[in-house]
């Protein structure tokens, strides 16, 4: 008889112990979801460039910088899970210009926007990036030799990157990422929850997370 009273209280134990562990991990995803849309313009502003379907319930925001490494390589990982999930996950990009002349990569990217040129200047930047982003070697100037590959015009670009928005927008975006403990690029939040631990494995973890929260695994 003690010996059963011992297992049942032991399985009590273990039963309060499993399902203290979930409600709080509820309480927690309810808790980032919640911040996400009570500061939602913290994550996404209106000048926020972004790619995906406005039906999308997983928003993955990006702050991120065109002379960062690992953000061009992050980025065709990014497309990949997107693809595979067709209509439900919305990639929004914010700024983060933490390499030295990035302002200039950034200005260039919003000037490109008005030609709706945005995405290919992005596109070459990172595939040419070797050439004038080098760490050991920087020659930001050699970006103006690939820029024409985006089917830019490039005297209109230089006018448009005089206008005034783009430098209150970086500094929007600037503001954005302290406020969010952003320290480096690329900083991820899906659905308003940071990516804790940095890398591919895990920003598939955290996404799919959000997939199955949101649409059911």
């Amino acid at each position: 008889m003690k010996n059963a009273l011992l297992a049942v209280a032991s399985l009590a134990l273990i039963f309060g112990f499993m399902f203290a562990s979930s409600w709080y991990k509820e309480q927690q995803a309810e808790k980032s979801s919640f911040m996400a849309k009570e500061n939602i313009s913290t994550f996404v502003r209106g000048h926020s460039q972004t790619l995906g379907s406005d039906e999308a319930k997983v928003y993955i925001v990006e702050f991120m910088d065109p002379a960062c490494e690992t953000c061009a390589a992050f980025a065709p990982f990014v497309k990949q899970m997107m693809d595979a999930n067709p209509g439900k996950i919305k990639l929004v990009l914010r700024y983060a210009p933490f390499h030295e002349g990035a302002d200039v990569f950034v200005t260039i990217l919003e000037a490109a926007k008005k030609q709706g040129k945005y995405w290919e200047t992005l596109d070459i930047m990172f595939k040419s990036q070797p050439y004038w982003a080098s760490h050991s070697n920087p020659q930001p100037q050699r970006v103006w030799e690939f820029l024409p590959q985006a089917g830019l015009d490039i005297e209109q670009l230089k006018k448009d990157m005089n206008d005034p928005a783009i430098a209150q927008l970086i500094a929007q975006d600037v503001a954005d990422a302290k406020t969010l403990n952003v320290r480096k690029t690329p900083g991820y939040f899906v659905n308003g929850r940071p990516l804790q631990e940095f890398g591919y494995r895990q920003l598939e973890e955290l996404v799919q997370s959000e997939l199955n929260a949101v649409y059911g695994k």
